[in-house]
């Protein structure tokens, strides 16, 4: 059982925190890149909120998951850039959903009052 299963604990610790991190980055950079690019450019805005967000999320996620692992910096390096290709590569298929979900909805928000504080209980 400890064997199979000990490890699982760390892993969900691990995936955790490091989605937390890397999705509250990825949400906040997003947002005000919209702002400040006045609604134009989604892929560089996209591409760059993962640049930060997958930083976080990988980074946090493997300094914990795999502690004491020889090349823990090269590990975090590889899985943070296929990352970011891989957002790269899906750009013409966020633009699609992006434009479709816009024409559908009627709706193009900004978060020009949006509260990032992840520890506030009310607006």
């Amino acid at each position: 059982y400890v064997a199979i299963l000990g490890y699982t604990p760390i892993l969900l610790l691990a995936s955790f925190l490091g989605y937390l991190a890397g999705e509250f980055a990825n949400s906040f950079v997003l947002a005000r890149m919209k702002i400040l690019m006045q609604g134009r450019w989604l892929w560089s805005r996209t591409i760059s909120s993962t640049i930060v967000g997958q930083a976080l999320d990988t980074s946090i996620f493997i300094l914990i998951a795999f502690w004491g692992t020889p090349s823990l910096v090269n590990i975090m390096l590889s899985h943070w850039v296929a990352k970011v290709l891989i957002e790269a590569a899906f750009t013409p298929v966020t633009y699609v959903v992006v434009n479709y979900l816009k024409k559908k909805e009627s709706v193009d928000t900004f978060d020009y009052k949006t509260n990032f504080n992840p520890f506030s209980i009310a607006d």
